[in-house]
């Protein structure tokens, strides 16, 4: 980091994600693989909408689709993609 440059920290809080339609899951590995593709978007594309510093944004909707499929590793990276999605942008925010 350079002297003009000042550490960023974003916040992520989510109280609670429910998937309708998508049959028996496992819980964490779609959390686990969520988490990590979340933290690799932010890292790698930040977050267009905390450029500004400290908004909240209390409920994201109008989000891409997520895509029919039983791999929890998919699923948790593909909504990562579309809560990115939001964060950046694209999206509704409430």
């Amino acid at each position: 980091m350079g002297l003009n440059e000042e550490a960023r920290t974003v916040r992520v809080d989510i109280g609670e994600l429910v998937l309708d339609g998508f049959g028996p899951l496992d819980p964490d590995g779609v959390s686990a693989a969520f988490r990590t593709e979340l933290a690799r978007l932010i890292r790698e594309r930040g977050v267009p909408l905390a450029v500004d510093g400290g908004r909240v944004v209390d409920a994201l909707s109008g989000l891409p689709p997520l895509p029919a499929t039983t791999s929890p590793s998919r699923l948790g990276e593909a909504l990562a993609r579309a809560v990115h999605a939001g964060l950046s942008g694209r999206g509704e925010r409430r």
